[in-house]
């Protein structure tokens, strides 16, 4: 089964509450949050408080994606707020083995993401022990970016990588993913799909959720 987790970097955000109940309505099948720190990335978003107030009014999963520097100081805080997949950055923790493990001790399903220039190969050792793989396929920081097209490539390596090591491995690709390219993202071999944009766009969720999902 595909999974669509929209974006809520791109709701209105005076509306936000709002917006969360329409995606859980109108069939999302989790919250995408990206948490930015001004750091890792050159923009700030959510923090602990923003998911602790929407938890209140949603059951879907809480999909908590990490772009910040020493993800391990946070992990707890995230974890009581009520994230319940939290995906760090290869590239900002040193020690991903221990902090994947630290996530899970609070029983949540933890997650790696990798930038566009990051290759597939430096998740071989670790892919066995994760829930998740997100591969970013435009530069993180923004919404409303255009779709990287070599990250296609790195979707089927990574489906290649799961078959071997890892077969029930949720891969999620976030970035620029709209109607004109969700299919060629999923038949590289995604399963859960990361949109922002393409969900909210023109306050129209429900149609734009129903064709997304029809487009697959």
């Amino acid at each position: 089964m595909i999974k669509l987790s929209p974006s809520i970097l791109s709701a209105d955000l005076s509306k936000l509450g709002e917006d969360v109940i329409a995606l859980e309505k109108f069939g999302a099948d989790m919250v995408h949050i990206d948490v930015m720190d001004g750091k890792f990335v050159p923009n700030i978003s959510f923090g602990m408080p923003i998911i602790k107030a929407i938890r209140k009014i949603s059951k879907l999963n809480f999909d908590v994606h990490l772009m910040i520097e020493e993800p391990s100081r946070y992990i707890e805080d995230f974890a009581v707020a009520g994230a319940d997949i939290i995906t760090i950055h290869y590239e900002s923790d040193i020690h991903l083995d221990r902090t994947i493990k630290y996530i899970k001790s609070f029983g949540k399903k933890a997650g790696i993401a990798i930038n566009p220039a990051t290759p597939i190969s430096v998740l071989e050792c670790i892919i066995a022990e994760v829930d998740m793989v997100l591969i970013m396929s435009v530069n993180p920081g923004f919404g409303g970016q255009s779709f990287i097209n070599y990250t296609l490539e790195k979707i089927n390596q990574l489906k290649g990588l799961s078959e071997k090591y890892n077969p029930s491995l949720m891969i999620e690709v976030d970035g620029g993913i709209n109607v004109d390219n969700i299919k060629a993202v999923v038949d590289a071999g995604a399963n859960v799909i990361v949109a922002g944009s393409a969900v909210f766009k023109n306050k129209e969720i429900e149609k734009n959720i129903r064709t997304l999902k029809e487009g697959i």
